[in-house]
C-alpha cells in the first residue's frame, strides 16, 4: 500500500519536499493555508528582491529562465520562478490550498514505548508501520473540517510566519498610548501595493529595527514622501549592515555552504569528537562578519533619515525614541 506523507506549507521547502517523496514512490499531501504557492514570496512588500545571487538561489534540476537576467531578481520573478517550478514537476495536482492545519497527533505505541526504542521508529524502517498520524485541517472558505491519516509528516512553514512577532510593553507604554496607527512589517507586507503606498503617503513614519524588512519599509517611505517627511529608522544594538555578498573579493556563499560548514553546527547524536570539534569551530561561524557588516552605525538614541538617494543622515537624542506615524 502506497504511504502518504503530509507536507505543511507550499513554500520553496514544502514543493522540494513534495518531489522528493514522490520520486520515492510515497503520495504526498500538502496543506497550504493561502491559496497560492510560494511561502513568504506570495505576500511580501513591493520592493523585496532577493538578497542572495540568483546563482545561489536555484533548484538544482530547474534553472532560472534566460528571461531573468538581474542578478537579484524582485519579488514577482521569485513567485514566476516557483510557480513554475510547481508546474514543470506537476506538484500542484498533491497540494491543498486554502487548507489550514488545526492539529497533528501521534496514533501508536506509547510515550514509554517509543523511548525506549534505540532504533528509528522501533525497527530502523524511515516510516514505522506501528502508528499513524492524525491530521486535522481546516477549509478556510467552508470553515469545514477534515481528517487525515498519514505515515509521516514533514513541517515546511519555516520561521518567517504570520504571526507577528511583538514585544510585550509594561501598562502605558505600548501602542496604546500612542496617538497615531502602530502595525507590525508582517501586515504591512500582507497589503495589496497600492494600499500599502496610500497608508504610508505624506505620513511620518518611524521603523523600529533594522533587519531586512526594516530596510525595505524604510525605503519605500523615502521613494513615497522624499524629504518632506523622512523616514526614521530607530533599533537598540548597534550593528553594521553587509554593504554586499563579497569581503575580500570571495561571496560568502562559498565560506559557509560547503561541506566543511557542516562541522561548525552542533548536530543531533553527535558524539564527543565532533561535538567537541562543532565547539571550537563555532565562532567562525560570526568572526568574518564582524569587519564586513556594516557602512553605517547607530545606537539605540539615535535615529536616521532615509532619503530618495538612498543616503543615511544620523542624528541624536530624537527624545522618547517612540514610534511616530501620523
Amino acid at each position: 500500500m502506497e504511504k502518504q506523507i503530509a507536507v505543511v506549507g507550499a513554500g520553496i521547502s514544502g514543493l522540494l519536499d513534495c518531489k522528493y517523496t514522490r520520486s520515492k514512490g510515497f503520495n504526498p499531501i500538502a496543506f497550504e493555508a493561502r491559496n497560492n504557492i510560494g511561502g513568504v514570496w506570495t505576500n511580501t512588500i513591493e520592493t523585496t528582491k532577493l538578497q542572495t545571487p540568483k546563482p545561489g538561489y536555484q533548484f538544482s534540476d530547474f534553472p532560472w529562465p534566460d528571461s531573468v537576467t538581474q542578478l537579484f531578481p524582485n519579488q514577482v520573478q521569485v513567485l514566476d520562478y516557483l510557480q513554475s517550478y510547481a508546474r514543470h514537476f506537476d506538484l500542484v495536482k498533491h497540494i491543498k490550498f486554502n487548507t489550514k492545519v488545526l492539529g497533528i497527533r501521534y496514533e501508536g505505541p506509547s510515550d514509554e514505548e517509543i523511548w525506549s526504542w534505540s532504533l528509528w521508529g522501533g525497527n530502523c524502517e524511515p516510516l514505522s508501520t506501528k502508528g499513524k498520524w492524525i491530521v486535522e485541517a481546516q477549509d478556510t472558505k467552508s470553515l469545514s473540517t477534515e481528517v487525515y491519516q498519514v505515515d509521516f509528516v514533514i513541517l515546511c512553514f519555516g520561521r518567517f510566519g504570520d504571526i507577528p512577532n511583538i514585544p510585550e510593553f509594561p501598562p502605558d507604554k505600548g501602542p496604546e498610548v500612542f496617538n497615531g496607527k502602530v502595525i507590525h512589517s508582517v501586515d504591512y507586507a500582507s497589503m495589496d501595493n497600492e494600499s500599502a503606498r496610500n497608508l504610508i503617503k505624506g505620513k511620518r513614519v518611524s521603523v523600529v529595527g533594522f533587519q531586512k524588512s526594516a530596510m525595505d519599509i524604510a525605503m519605500e517611505c523615502s521613494a513615497a514622501n522624499g524629504i518632506e517627511h523622512p523616514c526614521r529608522v530607530l533599533y537598540r544594538t548597534e550593528h553594521w549592515n553587509l554593504p554586499d555578498n563579497t569581503p575580500w573579493g570571495l561571496p560568502l556563499s562559498y565560506l559557509y555552504l560547503n561541506r566543511f560548514a557542516e562541522l561548525m553546527v552542533h548536530k543531533p547524536g553527535e558524539g564527543f569528537l565532533l561535538g567537541l570539534l562543532a565547539t571550537i569551530l563555532a565562532p567562525l561561524v560570526t568572526f568574518p562578519f564582524i569587519p564586513f557588516e556594516s557602512t553605517e552605525m547607530l545606537s539605540y538614541n539615535s535615529h536616521q533619515e532615509v532619503h530618495p538617494n538612498g543616503l543615511i543622515k544620523q542624528y541624536s537624542n530624537p527624545g522618547d525614541g517612540q514610534c511616530r506615524n501620523s
